[in-house]
């Protein structure tokens, strides 16, 4: 299996009976720990930052670019509209990637559900819940998520109609927006995660 490539889907439930219980448990032990790890891992969190980083750059060549309007001088519209496409040319993929990246979550989604529903194994469920990595993206995504609530409200509430331009304004509170956007996500995927972890891999009862 290639590590670009998500695990197939389980066999269906009447074939099962026929399939070895053993071999049957060990699949579904491993790949819901790598469909865990795909989903709810350090390296997914890090991807995600990655992207957020990604639309930082891009918004900073906006705000440049606004900036540059605001000189209401040839040079800096034109200097602003090269600035304006390099930030459409880092943001336009960016935003491919969230599509793309949104697509699979789905798919691991699906996948996690579908081999929770196939069996039961309280060793390997008990590895899927993954409370640690579940803490990890909380703390982490909390924290970013309140950096960029001060960097938005510490570059509005000093904000003089005087001395202070929409452009830079809107430079930084975009920035503290992207940054507290990309904070909710993560608090939102780890919450999701140990909801669904609750509901689909409990313990039958007795």
């Amino acid at each position: 299996m290639s590590r670009r490539d998500l695990p197939p889907p389980p066999p269906p439930a009447h074939l099962r009976d026929w399939l070895d219980e053993a071999a049957v448990r060990a699949d579904r032990a491993r790949f819901l720990s790598d469909l865990g790890r795909r989903s709810l891992g350090v390296g997914r969190l890090l991807r995600l930052w990655a992207v957020a980083a990604v639309c930082v750059l891009g918004w900073c060549f906006v705000g440049m670019a606004w900036m540059a309007f605001e000189q209401h001088d040839p040079f800096g519209y034109v200097h602003g509209l090269v600035l304006a496409a390099l930030g459409a040319g880092v943001l336009v993929p960016a935003g491919f990637w969230c599509v793309r990246g949104a697509r699979r979550e789905r798919q691991v989604r699906r996948l996690l559900q579908a081999w929770a529903e196939s069996g039961r194994d309280p060793v390997a469920d008990a590895r899927v819940r993954a409370p640690g990595r579940s803490l990890t993206w909380l703390v982490a995504s909390v924290a970013l998520g309140a950096f960029g609530l001060w960097v938005a409200f510490a570059a509005a509430a000093p904000a003089d109609p005087v001395r202070t331009t929409y452009g830079e304004t809107a430079y930084l509170m975009g920035i503290g927006q992207i940054l507290w956007v990309t904070g909710l996500l993560g608090l939102a995927k780890a919450a999701a995660h140990q909801r669904w972890a609750v509901r689909a891999l409990r313990a039958p009862a007795s």
